[in-house]
């Protein structure tokens, strides 16, 4: 999101997000803004869309309910029930069912899913490819390619053991580089009473996808990236961490991978690492840590925001902030990303 992206209430709306903003970093000013780009027509669209939907004389007529006890996710004209067991089609004048997948195990629960879109002019391996299919992760490190139309489960990847737990989704690309982020680790209370140190914070593992493709694997340590980390995204190339201060530091995503991967690895090929023989990507070996940061890389760029509170974009370049303290929620800070002017 860009200062010129919203309405003072969007603005407002979109910061308060805290930490999430940060997260789409870039995401929909990867190249900056410009005065005929597509997001000035889509902005247009989206304003002559609201005032028809708000003008008085528009009527409104119930079609169609449903209740859940779990989150109602949407994506691209399907409504997905049931922690995604149930797709549900928005396109037609009533939605319709795709797909009823049988009640799951808590061993298979699903904690978060991407949907996949066929890239353009591409020649991809398999005719379901060109297909839409929605990536979901479970709560065993399983990801798990699905048709978004019948359900079928098309690939299936083991990310790790129980050395960590992956939670999130994301994309560094849209539609291209996907990151799949683990929980932060905790060591139990008995472990840290006995004085036992937790370095790695995060594991990441990013991949290309259609056809999904493994680029690789690294952990986010506090010895590289210091003590009062609390989260970390990718976004665009870019690699984001937090701290509780409320700092942000930007870091070259693509340098850090070229500098410090010690070797490829390919889905479904043997490997030999430190000591493990197995298959990348299949149970119970997964995948192999192949990224290790062993030096903090070079710093992009920092700011101190409120909640981590971070957005970036326009042209020139420009960042929002709100000053880090509690007395300065709800006000911005418009900044120069050249020299820091206000």
């Amino acid at each position: 999101m860009c200062p010129q992206a919203a309405a003072g209430g969007g603005r407002r709306r979109a910061a308060s997000r805290g930490a999430y903003n940060v997260c789409r970093l870039l995401s929909r000013r990867a190249h900056g803004f410009y005065a005929r780009d597509a997001g000035v027509a889509h902005r247009i669209n989206l304003g002559l869309l609201r005032k028809m939907i708000c003008q008085e004389s528009t009527k409104f007529k119930n079609v169609w309910t449903t209740h859940s006890a779990s989150p109602i996710a949407y994506e691209r004209g399907r409504i997905y029930l049931d922690n995604y067991q149930c797709c549900i089609s928005s396109v037609a004048r009533e939605p319709r069912i795709l797909y009823q997948k049988p009640k799951c195990s808590k061993s298979e629960k699903i904690e978060d899913a991407l949907l996949l879109e066929c890239p353009l002019g591409e020649m991809l391996p398999s005719p379901s490819d060109y297909k839409p299919s929605l990536i979901v992760l479970t709560v065993q490190n399983w990801l798990l390619r699905l048709s978004a139309d019948s359900g079928e489960i098309l690939e299936k990847i083991y990310l790790a053991g129980s050395c960590c737990k992956f939670r999130y989704l994301s994309w560094d690309t849209p539609q291209e580089v996907m990151v799949v982020k683990s929980a932060q680790n905790k060591l139990p209370a008995a472990a840290r009473q006995a004085g036992i140190q937790q370095s790695v914070l995060f594991y990441l593992a990013v991949f290309q996808v259609l056809p999904l493709s493994f680029i690789g694997m690294l952990e986010i340590n506090k010895k590289i990236f210091g003590n009062s980390v609390t989260d970390v995204a990718v976004s665009n190339g870019i690699l984001i961490v937090m701290y509780s201060t409320g700092l942000v530091r930007l870091y070259n995503f693509q340098a850090i991978c070229e500098q410090f991967m010690e070797q490829p690895f390919d889905l479904g090929h043997e490997f030999n690492w430190n000591g493990q023989v197995g298959i990348v990507g299949k149970y119970p070996f997964g995948l192999p840590c192949n990224i290790k940061i062993t030096d903090t890389p070079p710093l992009l760029f920092e700011a101190s925001s409120l909640e981590n509170a971070f957005q970036i974009g326009g042209y020139p370049w420009h960042y929002i902030i709100t000053p880090n303290k509690k007395k300065h929620k709800g006000v911005f800070h418009i900044c120069s990303l050249k020299d820091n002017a206000l």
